[in-house]
């Protein structure tokens, strides 16, 4: 079946139809990794968006029950050049088109992805349609320029968790088997169980998957959980997950967390929770033109000049000139001399941009977690 994918400045790809049948809108970005694409599909922080993959072919080593970082995927479309009809892995247990069509993720295959990436890094994101069958590709044109702008959208209460739970009562057999037989080990274990309190601001399993490992006992809430429920079972630590959409929008999570400030408490947030750990002490986001996308992307880490190669998986970031004199930067973008992290002078807190609970991606940055748990231990 045929699938057109237009965007709102003009340009439309004719390809073919690789998931399900029907229409679909978000804004259309690009991602970079090689591999990894069931853990991209089930990201939530892609809520949204319709996910360009650049690698060539995707889907060719099929989709396996401990591969998934959600309940579901959470992507608004997904574009491929290639799509395999063959899934050549002993963990699979199905193709790519087959999930694709089982969670009603439209899909489009045979284009250009390169030049469609070209035109993205070019003129940024932007607002896309695919819709499958014999379609007018000018009225998707109109349709995506009917589509509300990323800014300014709160996409996390579409994501987070409806009730607080702890995660050692809910996690997936399937998915921690994978990870303790693939994952790596942490550096070390808490020498006692610690409570951590963790905002689903759209959380990815293996972020929970580390802190586990580590020995932290983590209880996940709701987005927009007062802050005092959080201090209530009197947690060791405070946990700022990744999600989707503008952290500008998300006034009550900004407000909670400048709350969890003034408790004092060890404070960790990577992805959405940097951002709006960021928002929380004073400080400013901006959308980026095409965003950061993929697991191939060199941070630098200021105090030791070390270069981790990380995870990402962004839109907005931090604007370093507004952050006050008690935050410092801590690490750098090699792409862009963006903001990838900072540190309070004063308080147990920290964040950074990127995912260094990979997921998939490399293993660089895993140290993150043990300097949380440093920071538990030592208050």
């Amino acid at each position: 079946m045929n699938a057109v994918l237009a965007l709102e400045d003009g340009t439309w790809y004719r390809g073919v139809a690789a998931g399900a049948q029907g229409e679909t809108s978000g804004e259309v970005v690009f991602n970079t990794s090689m591999t990894g694409y069931q853990e991209v599909l089930t990201d939530p922080s892609y809520a949204g968006q319709i996910v360009t993959m650049t690698a060539p072919q995707i889907g060719n080593y099929g989709v396996a029950p401990g591969d998934t970082e959600s309940q579901g995927p959470h992507v608004a479309g997904f574009v491929m050049r290639e799509e395999s009809p063959l899934a050549s892995n002993w963990r699979a247990d199905g193709t790519l088109r087959d999930y694709l069509i089982r969670h009603h993720i439209v899909a489009i295959s045979d284009i250009d992805t390169r030049a469609l990436t070209r035109v993205l890094r070019s003129a940024g994101v932007m607002r896309g349609v695919i819709a499958t069958g014999q379609v007018d590709p000018d009225e998707l044109v109109a349709k995506a320029r009917a589509i509300p702008k990323m800014e300014g959208s709160d996409l996390v209460r579409g994501v987070t968790c409806d009730r607080p739970y702890a995660w050692r009562e809910r996690a997936p057999a399937e998915g921690d088997a994978a990870h303790a037989e693939f994952g790596l080990p942490p550096g070390r274990r808490a020498s006692r169980r610690l409570r951590v309190a963790a905002y689903d601001f759209g959380v990815k399993w293996n972020i929970l998957r580390r802190l586990d490992a580590y020995g932290c006992d983590v209880h996940v809430f709701p987005a927009a959980t007062p802050a005092r429920e959080l201090l209530a079972i009197d947690p060791d630590g405070i946990f700022l997950s990744n999600g989707p959409g503008d952290p500008a929008a998300l006034h009550y999570a900004i407000d909670n967390v400048k709350q969890l400030v003034q408790a004092d408490l060890p404070m960790f947030g990577i992805c959405l929770g940097h951002q709006i750990l960021g928002l929380a002490v004073g400080g400013e986001t901006f959308k980026l033109k095409f965003g950061h996308r993929g697991a191939n992307h060199p941070v630098k880490e200021l105090d030791s000049g070390k270069v981790e190669i990380t995870s990402q998986n962004h839109g907005f970031a931090v604007n370093p000139d507004t952050l006050p004199p008690g935050v410092r930067v801590t690490h750098l973008n090699l792409y862009d001399g963006t903001v990838e992290g900072f540190r309070h002078t004063t308080k147990p807190m920290f964040s950074v941009q990127y995912h260094p609970e990979a997921s998939p991606g490399p293993h660089d940055a895993d140290y993150l977690f043990q300097q949380f748990l440093d920071a538990m231990e030592k208050k």
